[in-house]
Formats: structure tokens, sequence, C-alpha cells
């Protein structure tokens, strides 16, 4: 089998960047380890920056994002029990973010993947990159029951954290930048509607909580608990019991409960390798870098090396400009580590550490305050959350 650029990893990273090329006349074929249902039933992000949200439009795929997306014009941070809200759009000159799950997003993916009879093999097991350094890389997997060679110009590692991408490149290559945090977020999705219109990040006493959607009558809500906590000892009954506890009294009491239809425990780290790319291989999204979520820039910073790269090629295919394939790490990582101090801020300020001192809660509350009661301060923030513009490439 040939292609232009091979993709490992059909999910919204892989998905968004097949998509762009395949509508820019650049063929392509995706990989993915899992089953299609296997990739849909994964639950994660639900905020999408103003920048991705148009590369999907770019992309052609945001006509039901633009249906049925929320378009949310601030947010709110809860600092024991007093509410303060940050007006993005005035903030930041207009800007917003629109609420739309990444499961929705990936599901318009595939279905326009599939109008486009652009290949994804599904369920391809045991794929393993070769030759990275060549002009001509390959991969060889299986696939019903088969051994398959898969000759290309590039390959792009879409395929997550624990993903052979990153593994394929030789350890002494890399350098990897990790924090891992003492807690976790328990979440919960629920079929009621959220208890405001706008998500509202809460510090307690008690933890963390986070309010957040996924549609008018879909709730996501999350708690802080200790990175070793047991998902058996949490009962619905006492996760709404303690939600309620962390939320300012107002909020608490219009909270609408129900059965939940998920719930999971994910470790927050932060995590940056360097360099994203090695030869002709280069990592996207999860593969590279891994951010707390309490920023939503996971699969933000994921849209934007899709875009990064994806703008490359354009000019290396149109335009014989290999000299950019160089460059393409220098600049994501350039907008990858903006986004990782500011999740960081975020993580820091608003959660309880275990070990965390008298001092040093103070500071962290003092540091909080400086940036809410001044407008430069809440300008930072928003900013941030709206997210940095794409770097052009020239």
């Amino acid at each position: 089998m040939k292609t232009q650029v091979a993709i490992i990893g059909a999910g919204p990273s892989g998905l968004l960047l097949g998509q762009l090329l395949h509508n820019a006349g650049i063929e392509t074929l995706i990989l993915e380890r899992q089953a299609p249902d296997y990739v849909l039933g994964r639950i994660r992000a639900g905020v999408l920056e103003q920048g991705m949200a148009d590369l999907l439009r770019q992309a052609r795929v945001g006509q039901r994002m633009d249906a049925e997306g929320l378009i949310h014009d601030g947010f709110e941070l809860a600092l024991n029990g007093h509410r303060q809200p940050i007006d993005l759009k005035s903030l930041t000159g207009g800007k917003t973010v629109m609420i739309y799950g990444q499961t929705e997003v990936t599901r318009d993916l595939m279905a326009a993947r599939q109008q486009s009879g652009a290949i994804t093999l599904y369920e391809a097991r045991n794929v393993q990159p070769h030759d990275l350094k060549s002009e001509r890389p390959w991969l060889t997997f299986e696939y019903a029951g088969e051994q398959v060679r898969l000759e290309c110009d590039y390959i792009a590692g879409c395929d997550g954290f624990h993903g052979v991408a990153r593994q394929s490149i030789p350890a002494e290559s890399l350098e990897i930048f990790e924090r891992v945090y003492p807690f976790g977020w328990l979440g919960i999705l629920a079929e009621t509607p959220p208890v405001h219109d706008e998500l509202v990040y809460a510090k307690h006493p008690r933890g963390f909580a986070l309010c957040s959607m996924r549609s008018p009558t879909r709730s996501r809500y999350y708690l802080q608990v200790p990175a070793d906590e047991p998902i058996e000892e949490w009962s619905d009954e006492r996760f709404w019991e303690e939600l309620k506890a962390r939320l300012p009294a107002d909020l608490a009491e219009r909270l609408v409960t129900g059965p939940s239809i998920e719930k999971s425990i994910a470790p927050l780290r932060s995590f940056v390798v360097e360099p994203m790319q090695y030869g002709r291989l280069f990592l996207l999204g999860d593969a590279a870098h891994i951010v707390p979520p309490t920023g939503a820039k996971g699969l933000n910073l994921a849209a934007s090396d899709v875009s990064t790269l994806f703008n490359i090629l354009l000019k290396v295919y149109r335009e014989g400009r290999v000299d950019l394939l160089e460059r393409y790490s220098s600049i994501c990582l350039r907008r990858v580590w903006k986004a990782e101090r500011f999740s960081w801020w975020m993580t820091s300020m608003l959660h309880q550490f275990p070990q965390a001192d008298g001092f040093s809660q103070r500071i962290a509350e003092s540091e909080l305050a400086y940036f809410l009661d001044s407008e430069a301060g809440r300008k930072t923030i928003a900013e941030n959350y709206v997210g940095l513009p794409y770097e052009a490439i020239e």
C-alpha cells in the first residue's frame, strides 16, 4: 500500500488532519488500533477555542457544531462561595468559546471521512513505523489477519500518550518534561440541566469542583479527589452531596441531580516532549504533550498542532518548501509551553494541595485575588482561556 501522509490514530486530531489534507488534494490513510465504537465511547473535552472552531469550519465539518454547539461569552470563578465572572467577549475584543463535546467532534469527522471515501483502517494491530529519517518512511501493521506494508512520504503520530508513535523515537533523541499532580478529577455525566449557563470553576477548602455541560439537557461535573481514590467509593448520592458542599449556596440550591450515565477518575499531569518530530515522523496532541484539564487546553492544543502541520505540508506539496519541515516542532512548542503554563497556573491556583503549608495557601489566594481584582489580570486570564492566535507559516 502507498499514500502521501500516513496518520496513526483516528481520534479528533488524526481525523481533522486527514480531512484538511484530503480537502486539499493530499492523499492520507489513517490507522486506528481500536474499533469505531470504542473511539466514539471516549468521554473527553467539551470546550473549543475559537481557533479550533474556525479550523473545523475550514475543514467543512462545522455545520452541526454551529447548529447545536453553545457559544459562551464567559465563565465564572467561585472562590470560597464568592462568584467572579470572567467576561471573555469584552476582555478579548469579541472572542468566545464553543461548548461542543469531543465525542461529537469525532462523530462529525468520522462521517465526513466516510463520505469522502478516504481510507481509515480500524482495528489495525501492531503498527510499527520504519526508516523515519529516510525520504520514504514506511509502516507495518496487521489488518484482517494479514501483515501489511504501507509506504508514505510523512507520518503523523496522533495516537495519544500511550501510542506507538512517540515510542518509535529513540529515547536518547527526546527530552521529557513532566509533573504529576497528587490528585485527580472524579467526573460524571448526567442527563440533567446545567446548574448555570456558564462554566463554573470552584475553589473551596474541601477541594476543587467544576460545573460544565455538553448541552442544555446534559451536564458534566468534576470533583478533585486524591490520586489513588477508588471510584467504587463514590456513589451518585455521595458525589452530588460533595458537589453541593463545594459550590456557592445559590448554585447548590438549584443543582438538579440525577443518575450518572458515565463516571470516571482522570489523573492530572503536565507533560511535554521535545522535539515533537523525528525525521519524517511528527507528533501531535497527547502523543507530544498533556495538560491538566483545568485550562481546557488539551483538545485545543491538538488542533493547533494539526493546523501547523497541515499548513506546512500544504506548502511542501504545493511549493516544494521542504525547509519548513524542520520548523514544525519549534512552532508548536512555543504555543504548547504557553498553554502548559496557563493550565499549570489554573491548577495551582484552584486546587488544594495536600502538602501545602499555610504560607503557600495564602500566597496562592493572594495571587488569584491580584489577577481578579485587576482588569489587566482578568484580561490575561481571558486571553489565555479563549486561546492564543495560531502562528502563520511563511
